[in-house]
């Protein structure tokens, strides 16, 4: 128990202090020389660099808005001449940060309320009434059965329902698309984005664009990247994709707007980098309800009765996402990079002390010069005996 004490109270009443020993060794002088080379190179070159840790860093914050424009012609059932403009297939006219293009289809006109025969399914298909229970509907169903077995054509019955008549048949989609001119259509992307930290803002169309400008001007990442109009094909096709395999049933399509800035450099260094890139699975054959589609209808009044038109769309749907930073110097993240990049020169030394202390021949005799140890008692050894040493001097003169 007296040991104890005594080892907390040297513990207590005792501190360290560094002791530099020059130690002529080559091996260990080249490798310490290495690792602070190595730290040097990290904390400059890596650091201070490449990350630029000598900058304060600020998130972008930002809004787009897009208009597609286009116009396309169909001549063929069951539309025969047709004329399609943004108005029809832009769903609906205005998303935000997405949009979504139409450019397949099928259409059930002239819909209204009434019994009819079911589509052709397992859960359909029939061979009398009692096959047909009344009132049995589900979410695979068109309408409520009405209990009744009747035609469908020559070949087959399908139960009868209570439901929009005729009902859709979707089980045949188009191909090609009737829609493929949607390949040529074009979008206006408006994108604004600040820096709230620094007080800085921009937009991805210079403020010298004029309309002529806007009319004429295609992007192209290398030669105008603030050039605002994409042409859809384009879009499809930076992004991998065929447009008229896309086209048939649809897909989802990212376009990634990139601001990363240096604002130590000119405000006209700063110019958005555009990624595209298919976001769901494009493999149709491993996957469930593949590509993108939604039904919507147009109703009016014929004579008296409700009837609409329906629709299934299919289509692109693109999903625009702006990100980025920007940097700008700041003096107290370069000092703290600094200090900290001394620190870790401090790492050097360790390593060599290991290598010295624990790894050479010679490690007890460097341990005899890296420590001394010295305790007050010994203080007042030395000082009487130097102060005696001093009085006999004086007393033999």
């Amino acid at each position: 128990m007296a040991g104890c004490c005594t080892s907390v109270c040297d513990f207590i009443l005792e501190y360290d202090t560094p002791r530099i020993v020059l130690i002529k060794n080559k091996t260990v002088g080249v490798i310490n020389k290495m690792v602070q080379v190595v730290i040097l190179a990290y904390v400059i070159g890596w650091v201070l660099v490449w990350e630029k840790g000598y900058q304060a860093f600020d998130s972008t914050i930002g809004t787009v808005t897009t208009k597609v424009k286009g116009i396309a012609i169909t001549n063929s059932s069951p539309f025969e001449e047709h004329v399609w403009d943004a108005a029809d297939y832009v769903i609906p006219p205005q998303q935000e940060n997405s949009f979504f293009l139409m450019t397949n289809v099928i259409v059930s006109k002239n819909q209204v309320q009434g019994r009819c025969p079911e589509v052709p399914s397992k859960t359909t298909r029939c061979e009398s009434d009692s096959d047909c229970a009344a009132g049995f509907h589900d979410s695979q169903t068109n309408g409520v059965f009405t209990g009744k077995c009747v035609k469908y054509n020559e070949k087959v019955n399908t139960c009868e329902v209570f439901a929009w008549c005729p009902v859709e048949n979707d089980a045949v989609i188009p191909e090609p698309a009737i829609l493929g001119e949607a390949e040529n259509f074009t979008v206006l992307i408006k994108n604004s984005i600040a820096f709230p930290k620094f007080h800085f803002s921009k937009r991805n169309i210079l403020t010298n664009a004029n309309t002529s400008y806007l009319k004429t001007c295609r992007f192209k990442q290398e030669n105008d990247p603030f050039c605002p109009i994409f042409r859809i094909g384009d879009v499809v096709h930076e992004a991998g994709e065929d447009f008229e395999k896309l086209a048939v049933q649809g897909g989802v399509i990212g376009i990634l707007i990139k601001w990363n800035c240096n604002l130590d450099l000119s405000p006209s260094k700063c110019v958005p980098k555009y990624i595209f890139q298919r976001l769901d699975n494009k493999n149709f054959r491993e996957t469930v309800s593949p590509g993108y589609n939604f039904r919507f209808a147009k109703y009016f009044n014929v004579n008296g009765t409700e009837t609409r038109t329906l629709f299934k769309a299919f289509g692109i749907r693109f999903e625009v996402e702006v990100f980025g930073q920007a940097g700008q110097f700041d003096i107290i993240p370069t000092m703290i990079n600094i200090g900290s990049g001394l620190a870790l020169l401090g790492m050097a030394t360790i390593l060599c002390d290991i290598i010295v202390l624990y790894f050479l021949k010679k490690s007890n005799y460097y341990k005899e010069k890296k420590y001394k140890f010295v305790d007050d008692y010994e203080l007042g050894i030395e000082s009487e005996d130097s102060y005696g040493a001093i009085q006999n001097s004086r007393n033999t003169n």
